[in-house]
């Protein structure tokens, strides 16, 4: 597909549509090619950061939702980052009404750390224009769902969407029951033996 090509799936409101993100989820900007690196140095130490958490709570026991929650939000956070580290040493630059070549003579459109996102999934539920009564947007043309997102970003919404609504159940620490051991019955010495070990 050509940059800005797109094909529907559902009637009008699902749609794949072909873009590059070269900043953070949902297509926001973050202050060029040194903006750009940090998001993704960024990104690359959230992800060790968060191997070492999801390893952490299951050693611990948390309940199966946090568990899932995790994974889901670092499975995306990894998606994000190899298209961050990968996606402009291998493909060409890609243009609208041209595809962009994999493995292209002269190299990549950009180096390592600096690879855009490619987004794909639209959800365009509803096209129209506001009333007129409403303050501030009345009468404008409106789109909801307008931003263009991927699978990655959309693993990460739903494990922190799912950690909001229930961090009350998840977010606390297991009780370990333990039960204690009996302790040895204490011997008592009848008044017969005791006479006995002072003979």
């Amino acid at each position: 597909m050509a940059l800005g090509d797109e094909f529907p799936v559902i009637d009008h409101w699902f749609r794949i549509h072909f873009i590059e993100n070269a900043g953070m989820a949902y297509g926001l900007q973050f202050g060029g090619p040194s903006g750009k690196l940090i998001l993704s140095l960024f990104r690359l130490a959230a992800v060790i950061f968060g191997f070492y958490v999801l390893n952490r709570i299951i050693r611990e026991g948390y309940p199966d939702g946090l568990i899932i929650s995790g994974a889901l939000i670092l499975a995306g956070a990894i998606g994000n980052l190899i298209d961050s580290m990968f996606y402009g040493l291998i493909f060409s630059s890609s243009d609208y009404g041209g595809v962009a070549q994999l493995f292209p003579k002269g190299g990549g459109y950009a180096g390592f750390l600096h690879g855009k996102v490619v987004d794909m999934l639209y959800f365009p539920i509803y096209e129209g224009f506001l009333p007129r009564w409403m303050p501030f947007k009345g009468g404008e043309y409106f789109i909801f769902f307008q931003p263009v997102f991927n699978i990655s970003d959309a693993a990460i919404s739903v494990g922190v969407i799912a950690i909001l609504l229930f961090q009350k159940r998840w977010l606390h620490k297991p009780i370990v029951h333990t039960h204690k051991g009996s302790e040895p019955a204490k011997h008592s010495m009848s008044s017969s033996e005791s006479r006995s070990l002072e003979h």
